[in-house]
């Protein structure tokens, strides 16, 4: 009788965070070329985030690396034990 392993719940955290970093580092690119008009909120950002313009664009890549640093280990222990 053979057993059937389960995902571990970090491959589905990992999933999340890739999948939402990736649509925030595109809604950033996405800004980069075509940027919004200067409103108060966005010049209280500016001088927030050290003057980066964009912070989804960084944000989103922090995420979607964060994401792939929990995504790819669990798949690799996940094949391992199959």
């Amino acid at each position: 009788m053979s057993e059937k392993k389960m995902l571990s719940i970090w491959f589905f955290v990992g999933l999340m965070l890739t999948v939402l970093g990736l649509m925030v580092t595109l809604t950033g690119v996405n800004y980069l070329f075509h940027p919004q008009n200067q409103t108060p909120v966005t010049l209280v950002h500016q001088h927030l985030w050290w003057g980066l313009r964009n912070p989804n664009l960084w944000w989103g890549a922090i995420m979607l690396v964060g994401g792939l640093l929990f995504l790819i280990p669990a798949y690799i222990h996940y094949r391992a034990e199959r």
